[in-house]
């Protein structure tokens, strides 16, 4: 029995094994584009597609325009300066610092594809420019952000390989030039798609490693829905589940220009209008592949405009009360939930942090204020209710609304630390004894620093933070993981962040059954937020770090291969995997739908899980027949993540048949 039992719990991780052998299946707060991170990327990027080049030697700005009627801008071309040939492209006559040249790419590039923007630029006497991104949003919203920033000299400047992209909901995209009100001149303009970059297939999954543990999962904001590259490595490591990075934010969210009509219409200014609209591809991705989601985040001090807290909605609105915050709080909360589920019926939304970084370093809740434009520390739920009080209402009206089998969370950063971890831990038993919380994220935005003794925190003092958490009772995840190394450091520290990630790894497995989740804030050191400090397992090139191997070592079963043959001088070994008799027509169909897929894993996911919602007579979940089919690695055990990872592997074409035994090692 012992053996047998080993047996069941390697199914899961065989399948990492597996991977190795066989092809793939086919941004959080994400930084500005600059020149330093566009650096970052390998030479062989800029060899792809020349969709649009020019020295304007033949007089042609037709492809550019000035940003409409209120911009001043003229467009020429001038022989008085130039880089390549014997002409530029002269924007003057501009009378504000927004005004400037504009290349539309809506009309020659393709929704979800990358591409590179390149020119010189500089201005007539002295250079202060800004290169930035415009686009319509699916509402009729216009957009705005910069790409590349600070570019000053009295030369002419070369902006380099700058990535772009755009979704399908997007209109009038453009990429232009800002800054001063000096003319501006613009030689050797290109747009080059992006080539994608062949990911290491034969890599372990990072997902797979881990699927006897707990999910694996990142967060992705929707600019990277446009790499191919990028979005392997997602597919092919962190598939378990997916956190929107800013796009479901309450400032992505809520809707200003509804809101105020909808004031101007009925009178009424506590029902907050939202929108997903800028949220939108992710979702459609995570529908379309059958992803998990995390909400991120529905109250928070951060990327919450101050219009919100302001009575009729208005920038320059009075406080409102306590009392019309409590029904603006509920409405919203509620049209969230209900929005989501009603245009995505099919995602399973199981987890959501309802209250993000609500205190402060020394236990304390935040100061009262505004966020502004640039944003501040200060909390303007605090401005309202006086103190932290809010917290239970928003997860009183979380558990009301909240789609079943959504796991409400409380999340924070510097969870680990002495005073704000007792202030956690009593507003988390608070909560707990109301019935309103399920667990506790822990951001877990780790600093490796410059050996494992200076490390914040050290693993030590990590596993003394997780204990204390596990000791409520309350689910665990881990929602914003990363791990920065010094600043600008090249691979000096690589092997100390392997070392610490393998460390934080060891510790996270060790509470495996308290952890549900681990979800890495990123994929790529280039798209990080934190990218000048490489926190995360793979580079701009995407390809793995040493910090990768740290994770995935110690959890692949180096004694399984699977169906191959080893020669050595000496020997020859041959070890094939095996198949049960199939006692069950239907086996694998856990969802009863006459077929075998991705939903069926999904559904004995959300079993485990949530059996209180997926179990057997529950009007979502399992039925005695489902559970029988969904029985298929060492079939006979009974169902767990072994079955879901098998069925997963089944549907990718590394398992032939269903069921499935993974072969046996000697019992020990």
């Amino acid at each position: 029995m012992k053996g047998k039992t080993l047996q069941k719990l390697l199914c899961a991780s065989l399948s990492a094994v597996m991977v190795c052998t066989s092809a793939a299946s086919a941004a959080f707060a994400v930084p500005s584009t600059s020149l330093d991170a566009a650096a970052s990327t390998t030479a062989a990027d800029t060899t792809g597609n020349v969709i649009y080049s020019t020295s304007f030697e033949d007089d042609d700005v037709s492809k550019f325009s000035n940003r409409g009627e209120n911009d001043t801008t003229e467009l020429s071309t001038t022989t008085e300066f130039h880089v390549t040939g014997e002409k530029a492209l002269l924007a003057s006559g501009r009378s504000k610092d927004w005004n400037g040249p504009a290349f539309r790419l809506d009309e020659l590039c393709k929704p979800y594809t990358e591409y590179y923007i390149s020119m010189k630029l500089k201005g007539r006497y002295y250079t202060n420019a800004t290169v930035s991104f415009q686009f319509d949003n699916a509402d009729g919203e216009t957009q705005y952000r910069n790409l590349v920033q600070n570019l000053n000299g009295s030369d002419w400047i070369s902006v380099d390989n700058v990535k772009v992209s755009f979704t399908d909901e997007m209109t009038n995209v453009f990429v232009y030039v800002e800054g001063g009100q000096d003319d501006i001149l613009i030689d050797d303009f290109s747009v080059v798609e992006v080539p994608a970059v062949e990911i290491e297939k034969d890599l372990v999954s990072v997902r797979e490693a881990y699927g006897d543990a707990f999910i694996v999962g990142t967060a992705i904001t929707a600019d990277n829905l446009s790499s191919k590259s990028f979005m392997s490595l997602v597919e092919k490591h962190f598939g378990g589940s997916i956190t929107v990075g800013n796009e479901m934010k309450p400032d992505s969210v809520l809707n200003h220009k509804a809101c105020l009509a909808y004031v101007e219409e009925t009178g009424d200014d506590t029902v907050p209008q939202i929108s997903f609209s800028k949220a939108k591809g992710i979702l459609n991705y995570c529908d379309k592949n059958n992803i998990p989601m995390r909400i991120h985040t529905l109250v928070w001090h951060s990327q919450t405009p101050d219009w919100f807290f302001k009575e009729g909605f208005a920038d320059d609105g009075e406080w409102v009360s306590k009392e019309k915050m409590i029904k603006r709080m509920e409405n919203y909360i509620k049209a969230y939930f209900e929005t989501l589920t009603s245009l995505y019926p099919d995602i399973n939304f199981y987890a959501c942090d309802v209250v993000n970084e609500a205190w402060l370093e020394n236990g304390q809740p935040r100061e009262p204020g505004e966020q502004g434009e640039r944003g501040s520390a200060k909390s303007a739920w605090v401005q309202v209710f006086g103190d932290n009080s809010f917290i239970e209402y928003a997860f009183t009206f979380a558990r009301k609304y909240a789609p079943a089998g959504c796991k409400l969370y409380y999340n924070d950063y510097n969870e680990f630390m002495d005073q704000k971890q007792a202030a956690i831990l009593n507003m988390l038993s608070e909560l707990q004894a109301k019935g309103l919380v399920d667990g506790m994220g822990m951001q877990s935005h780790l600093d490796a620093r410059d050996s494992m003794s200076t490390a914040f925190p050290t693993i030590s003092m990590l596993d003394k933070a997780i204990k204390k958490y596990v000791d409520t009772g309350l689910d665990l995840q881990v929602t914003e993981l990363d791990v920065r190394v010094p600043e600008n450091s090249d691979k000096n520290y690589f092997d100390l962040q392997q070392e610490y990630y393998k460390g934080v790894f060891d510790t996270y497995y060790k509470y495996k059954d308290n952890i549900s989740a681990v979800i890495f804030w990123g994929v790529t050191d280039a798209e990080s937020w934190y990218w000048k400090q490489q926190p995360l397992l793979f580079g701009g090139d995407y390809m793995a770090k040493p910090a990768y191997y740290g994770v995935v070592e110690g959890r692949t079963p180096t004694s399984i291969t699977t169906t191959s043959t080893t020669t050595t001088t000496s020997t020859t070994t041959t070890t094939t995997t095996t198949t049960a008799p199939v006692d069950n027509p239907d086996i694998g169909d856990a969802n009863e739908d006459s077929q075998v897929n991705m939903a069926d894993a999904v559904l004995i996911m959300q079993y485990l899980a949530n059996p209180d919602v997926y179990g057997v007579g529950k009007p979502d979940g399992i039925t005695k027949k489902g559970l029988d089919n969904a029985d298929v690695c060492m079939r006979g055990d009974g169902v767990t993540n072994a079955d879901a990872s098998a069925i997963q592997e089944y549907k990718l074409g590394l398992i032939e048949k269903l069921p499935f035994d993974p072969p046996v090692p000697l019992d020990i």
